[in-house]
């Protein structure tokens, strides 16, 4: 049997500002549903991605930033930073470790983003 990561929850303040931050950098809005006046369900997903995002209204308990760090991976460390550095988002330099290189960023709620390369791939 396969156990897939298909989304992971993020606690968010303003979901549309959130929807807007992410947007900014490319990922695709799935889905934006409120299926009642107190749940709101957006789900976005990363460019070539088989795991999503999903934040919104009555869905997770808790204040944002989230617990942990969420990391997406590339297959080119600069074209990313670029690609965040072009859509606004304050994003570190480059940090090249042995095992990797690494950018960083949080979103407006402060839920932290590591990219991630390997150049051994």
């Amino acid at each position: 049997m396969n156990w897939t990561l298909e989304v992971a929850f993020l606690p968010v303040t303003d979901v549309d500002r959130a929807k807007d931050f992410y947007s900014r950098i490319g990922f695709n809005a799935d889905h934006d549903q409120s299926p009642t006046d107190d749940i709101r369900f957006v789900q976005m997903t990363p460019p070539g991605s088989n795991c999503s995002i999903a934040f919104g209204k009555g869905l997770i308990e808790g204040t944002p930033p989230s617990a942990g760090t969420l990391m997406v991976c590339v297959d080119d460390i600069n074209v990313a930073r670029q690609q965040l550095v072009d859509a606004g988002i304050d994003v570190s330099e480059v940090d090249e470790q042995r095992w990797g290189h690494f950018v960083y960023f949080d979103d407006p709620d402060g839920n932290h983003w590591n990219v991630q390369y390997l150049p051994y791939r």
